[in-house]
């Protein structure tokens, strides 16, 4: 699944470490995140999207076929 989490939050002026401290996760979480190595749950996709505000599927593109 490929997110947009990197660029929305340098966007923003965030630091990896601010996201994490918002939504309740470690700074590896957002890295491992934005690197595409791990998806979300949809509570921690849900809690990103409401950081950005904006929709889920802003922030997060899931490609027919995924599962």
């Amino acid at each position: 699944m490929e997110n947009r989490l990197r660029e929305l939050r340098e966007q923003q002026g965030i630091t990896q470490e601010e996201l994490a401290a918002r939504v309740n996760v470690s700074r590896q979480t957002i890295i491992s995140l934005e690197k595409g190595k791990y998806n979300p749950s949809i509570g921690l996709a849900y809690s990103l999207a409401r950081v950005f505000k904006l929709p889920i599927e802003s922030v997060f593109i899931f490609e027919d076929g995924e599962e």
